[in-house]
Formats: structure tokens, C-alpha cells, sequence
């Protein structure tokens, strides 16, 4: 875990040198763009992978955030957007890393195939706190309507964040907060 208690600051989308200078542990305020996707969108994106199909989206670069937001009260761009569990996206997350996918933001453990191919891409995983839907929905200051309106919530977005905040999870080198932390409390 990251000795540092202040955050660090970055801009998405992330370039491969940002990603090198984080590491497990890491709180970072985000400013910036990011998509967002959950199970639904991301089966669908598979399967026009698998079918040799262009995707409704450019991946190359982005993050995904997994949420599925609450409706917008007047005033903000969008509702209490916490975010969904991340294992139910693991089946499809290694094509989508191979494909130029940089990150997700999540919550929750991953597969092994899933840090293999986080570090085979230089890829990184972040983790955002479950139960702060409402607070994390401040600093989401735009959003916009991408694809797949027909799945509501669970629709692709890109959301125009500032100071959204997260940690580390896991870093391009598979250095895994999932892995180092729970070590320390074991008898």
C-alpha cells in the first residue's frame, strides 16, 4: 500500500507514462472523461467481438467505469452513481484490455485472467468506494449518451468527471490492494 495519504491528481484519458507512476495503493482524485459499462453493454460488446464486428465505441485508451447511476436530481448530471461489482465483467475484461481498453473502475476483487491481462496491456485497475453513490455522483459534472439507450442505467455513457475519487486497486504491474492488504490481517 501507498505510503502517501494525499491523493494524486490525474487526468483521463490516461497515457501509458500516468499509468507507469501508479501504484496499488494509490488514492487519486480523477479529472477528466471515462465510459461507463456493466454486464449487459459488456456482453454485447463481446459478442461483436467474437463475431469480428466494430464496436459502437473506440476503447483504445479509455476506462471503464461499472455503474449503473440513479436518476439525475435537478441540478446534477446524474444520480447517486456508485459503483457495481466488478467480478460480473470479468469474463469479457481480457478482450476488452487486448483490444486498447487502459482501465476500469470498480469494486471488488478480479480474476486471475483478469490481472494477467491488466499487466499484459499495462493496464490498471482503480477501485471506487461502495455506499458513496451520492457523494461519488458530485464530481461526475457531465454525461452523455453513447450507445445502447435501450438498456437504461446500464446504457454506455461517458461521464466528464472532476476530482472523482478512487484508489488503486491494481497497478500495471500486478501489484494487487485485493492481495497485499487482506495479507496483513491474516493469523
Amino acid at each position: 500500500m501507498s505510503q502517501s495519504s494525499a491523493p494524486k491528481k490525474i487526468i483521463f484519458p490516461l497515457d501509458d507514462e500516468a499509468i507507469r507512476g501508479l501504484r496499488a495503493g494509490d488514492p487519486v482524485l480523477i479529472t477528466g472523461t471515462m465510459l461507463t459499462a456493466r454486464d449487459a453493454a459488456h456482453k454485447r460488446l463481446y459478442a461483436l467481438l467474437e463475431q469480428g464486428r466494430e464496436l459502437p465505441v473506440d476503447l483504445k485508451g479509455q476506462v471503464i467505469y461499472y455503474v449503473g447511476p440513479a436518476p439525475a436530481k435537478p441540478g446534477y448530471a446524474v444520480g447517486p452513481a456508485g459503483p457495481t461489482s466488478s467480478y460480473r465483467m470479468d469474463a469479457y475484461t481480457p478482450a476488452l484490455l487486448d483490444l486498447g481498453l487502459k482501465g476500469m473502475i470498480g469494486k471488488g476483487a478480479r480474476s486471475a485472467p483478469v490481472v494477467e491481462a491488466i499487466v499484459r496491456n499495462r493496464g490498471v485497475y482503480f477501485a471506487a468506494i461502495g455506499g458513496a453513490a451520492a457523494l461519488i455522483a458530485r464530481s461526475i459534472v457531465k454525461e452523455e449518451l453513447l450507445c445502447y439507450e435501450d438498456l437504461g442505467t446500464e446504457a454506455i455513457r461517458r461521464y466528464t468527471v472532476k476530482d472523482f475519487p478512487a484508489i488503486v486497486a491494481i497497478d500495471s504491474l500486478g501489484n494487487n490492494v485485493y492481495e497485499t492488504e487482506m495479507k496483513k490481517y491474516r493469523k
